[in-house]
């Protein structure tokens, strides 16, 4: 019992410094984007130029550049693969990194420069594309996925590994995007026998370290979870592994917006009304309606049920400390928890276009209760 506490406090912080990295790589973009769009109109001639794209209708709190932003960058790289005019320009020491295969270069260049993460996540890709092997660039960079597992008193190193690790798994990413726009050819000759032998002897070593999580610890946003998950989608080797141990492993990430895709790359779309199942009977309720609308499971998972479930749960956790003889910073703690909840619910019901059948309005009233 005790070392599920310690785990779940250790998987808490780790989140919280996740969620703390990613509104500062949001609010730096946010900044950066601006100026340049600035920059750009006040020396060219607009011309069709749509006014919520040059003002920005999304806040950075709303629509972080790892989410949406991302996505339609995604469309705009894909595009470029295809037509073969893509170039890096922003960053040409990535082309210069992979052509000497120097992951460790490349992945302190990516921890640099991630106030412009989102750039970097558009030409990451193609300047993959100029290594001699970038299957095996990428899997030279994991090597250092577990290294250094003790914090440091002061955060710091703990800090460090968490960005190393969300490195790791976003050069998989990248590796998997730059698959997908080559053929059928392209892709065999890159990812040989020999690349996926050496991805599976690094998915046989961070098996056993998956073990000793649990659902409520890793709070659905575990990196070693999802680190594993794609390192399979990416190499080709889900094959090589029992479905059933690394579907155990979706509540696990089913907080990171990459749930629903690598779901669908693993094969296990038809197991999601068990996963979505779990995550109801875990209290798990928001991400339990992420997956049911993904996987267009709502009828059977109708969203405004579970929504209303999880404010209720909310609420009766709240109830025993407000009525008890609780410390006076107790009713504080509950609060921000009830807060937390609405806040989720709502943004949970404006993603997903439910405000029909569940209007925000009255929730966010209960904001000044």
């Amino acid at each position: 019992m005790l070392l599920k506490r310690e785990a779940a406090v250790v998987a808490k912080e780790q989140d919280s410094l996740a969620r703390l990295q990613e509104k500062r790589d949001a609010a730096v973009f946010a900044i950066t984007n601006a100026l340049e769009k600035h920059e750009k109109l006040s020396s060219e001639e607009p011309a069709d130029v749509d006014c919520n794209a040059r003002c920005g209708e999304l806040s950075v709190e709303e629509k972080p550049p790892d989410s949406a932003a991302t996505e339609n960058n995604s469309e705009d790289v894909k595009s470029s693969f295809e037509n073969g005019n893509f170039k890096v320009k922003s960053y040409p020491q990535l082309v210069k990194l992979c052509e000497e295969m120097d992951y460790e270069g490349l992945q302190k260049f990516i921890s640099n420069n991630r106030k412009n993460l989102a750039a970097l996540k558009e030409e990451i890709p193609w300047a993959l594309k100029t290594a001699a092997s970038p299957a095996r660039l990428v899997l030279e960079s994991l090597e250092g996925f577990y290294r250094s597992e003790v914090p440091n008193a002061d955060g710091k190193k703990d800090s460090n590994r968490l960005g190393l690790r969300r490195t790791c798994i976003m050069l998989m990413e990248c590796l998997s995007f730059l698959l997908s726009n080559l053929d059928t050819v392209s892709v065999s000759s890159l990812i040989s026998e020999d690349i996926k032998d050496q991805a599976k002897l690094i998915a046989e070593e961070w098996k056993p370290k998956l073990d000793s999580l649990y659902m409520d610890a890793s709070n659905g946003n575990s990196l070693e979870a999802h680190a594993f998950l794609q390192l399979l989608t990416t190499f080709g080797i889900v094959s090589d592994f029992n479905e059933e141990e690394f579907s155990r492993l979706i509540p696990m990430v089913s907080r990171r917006r990459q749930a629903a895709d690598l779901c669908r790359s693993l094969g296990l779309s038809e197991k999601m009304p068990g996963v979505i199942e779990v995550l109801v009977n875990n209290g798990r309720q928001i991400d339990a309606v992420n997956l049911a609308v993904a996987f267009e499971l709502t009828q059977q998972f109708s969203p405004v049920p579970l929504m209303k479930s999880y404010l209720k749960d909310a609420r009766k956790a709240a109830s025993p400390v407000k009525l008890g003889n609780a410390s006076p910073t107790a009713p504080t703690e509950v609060s921000e928890r009830e807060l937390t909840a609405l806040k989720a619910v709502i943004k949970c019901i404006e993603e997903h276009n439910l405000e029909e059948q569940y209007p925000v309005d009255p929730l966010q009233k209960r904001f000044s209760c």
